[in-house]
């Protein structure tokens, strides 16, 4: 059984408190660090709104909360990347340690990101079997997909989905514990997808007891059935009692769990915090231009209908290799290709030397390619579902923000993070389907109010017929 991690070096930072708000801490005792990566340089921390858990670990690698060089976002992805390659090969590729020297280097230093990443693709890593990637959506949606892009052949990636799609039936549901929206599901419109057999990799940006994750194992077993899987995050806080439930499920049916993680340890949390919700908004110095853009049959679409919560449907058609509906090695260069097409166009429009590249929900994985490809200056964050308290502070990780209700669903609520009026000279939001008007008012409300001079609102996907 391998359901745990041994410790690792962490050097003058095993332990660590961090005040919140002047109301709680939160003291991080590190027991695990394979890269030996600062604590600052993996997150932020910042109050939730959530009666289950009080506090976020606000990511500086993901681009979801914080705006990132994109690179350091794709490299995330390419250490867990590193770490499953050194495992699946027993350690035994002389390659491997420089591979990770690099990879650090770009992590820590955002300066040397790109050169590093690029260094990290050209390396055309091979897996020695098939392995299937899963991502979570929607916070690892880009995270899963550039781990399972690092390798050149034998890789296939799904990720979760909140999408309701009538018209299929999802190979996969599960429920997602301590969360803020809860149904999950696959469709494996490829199936080679979630094939049996080889390893498969779960990845989340962030595993706290791992009971999703247990769900999820439980679920893939009975349909496709395997010896081997992987969890994949960037931080991995279960508890000892936590481990013990994965152990159990390894004996229970007959596998073994593996999990990877850039950094492992223990959470202790000391007070409660007083949110108070009302709070001061940074004036708009500017009126914002909004302009609507289309790039659309650069990427190759994917029609499929869809439902809210509301029971409304509609059919703009979706782009298929998002990751939402299975993507092999193979199609790769296609994406890549279609990528660069569109960073091309969007470079062209850009006019100042700050730029903030924004994907939407679950759509990051190509935003953040497009960003990584738009010169520089460029930026790259997204929308997001999670509740967070703002307070203009130093040291505090979301200092502003505004919701509104998702054009995807009404029920929903939404929330752009952590931009400040005058912050950037344009600001582009990349969409993957084409939304009515009426749909996308709200987010168009909140846009307007960022006070950035000019927005473009981009549509990737083609537009609904009829």
């Amino acid at each position: 059984m391998n359901s745990s991690i041994t410790s690792g070096s962490c050097p003058n930072m095993n332990k660590r408190t961090f005040p919140i708000l002047d109301q709680f801490n939160i003291t991080i005792e590190a027991t695990y660090n394979p890269f030996e990566i600062p604590l600052e340089n993996l997150f932020s921390m910042a109050a939730r709104l959530n009666k289950k858990r009080s506090f976020l670990f606000v990511s500086k690698l993901l681009g979801k909360h914080i705006a990132v060089n994109p690179y350091t976002s794709l490299l995330s992805g390419a250490a867990l990347a590193v770490l499953l390659y050194e495992d699946l090969n027993h350690g035994e590729d002389e390659r491997i340690a420089e591979w990770k020297q690099r990879m650090v280097e770009g992590l820590i230093d955002p300066d040397q990101a790109r050169e590093s990443y690029a260094y990290l693709m050209n390396a055309k890593m091979t897996l020695p079997e098939e392995v299937r990637f899963v991502g979570f959506a929607e916070t690892a949606t880009a995270l899963g997909q550039s781990m399972y892009e690092l390798f050149a052949d034998h890789a296939t990636y799904i990720h979760s989905t909140r999408e309701y799609l009538p018209e299929l039936e999802p190979d996969i549901q599960f429920e997602e514990e301590h969360s803020h929206a809860m149904s999950h599901r696959c469709y494996a419109l490829d199936s080679e997808s979630l094939a049996e057999g080889g390893p498969l990799v779960l990845v989340d940006d962030e595993i706290t007891t791992g009971n999703t994750t247990l769900n999820i194992i439980r679920d893939i077993q009975r349909t496709y059935p395997r010896e081997q899987y992987y969890i994949a995050s960037l931080l991995d806080w279960r508890t000892d009692a936590d481990e013990q439930k994965f152990t159990a499920l390894e004996v229970e049916l007959g596998i073994t769990i593996t999990p990877l993680c850039l950094l492992k340890g223990k959470i202790q949390v000391m007070g409660e915090p007083y949110i108070d919700t009302s709070r001061e908004k940074p004036g708009t110095e500017t009126a914002s231009l909004i302009d609507v853009l289309s790039v659309a049959g650069e990427l190759e679409p994917w029609a499929a209908v869809s439902a809210d919560s509301e029971g409304n449907r509609w059919s703009a058609p979706y782009l298929r290799y998002t990751g939402r509906f299975g993507i092999h090695s193979s199609h790769n260069p296609a994406l890549g290709s279609g990528i660069s097409r569109i960073a091309a166009i969007l470079r062209a429009k850009r006019k100042g030397q700050r730029t903030l590249v924004m994907g939407t929900g679950e759509f990051m994985h190509i935003p953040m390619r497009v960003a990584a490809e738009m010169g520089d200056g460029v930026m790259y964050q997204s929308t997001t579902r999670s509740p967070i308290h703002t307070v203009n502070r130093p040291g505090y990780a979301v200092i502003a923000g505004e919701g509104y209700t998702s054009p995807e669903d009404p029920t929903v609520r939404n929330y752009i993070y952590n931009v400040l009026p005058g912050q950037y000279d344009e600001i582009f939001v990349l969409m993957e389907r084409h939304m009515s008007e009426e749909r996308m008012q709200p987010m168009l409300d909140v846009l307007s109010q960022l006070g950035c001079k000019q927005i473009y609102v981009v549509y990737c996907g083609v537009p609904q017929e009829g």
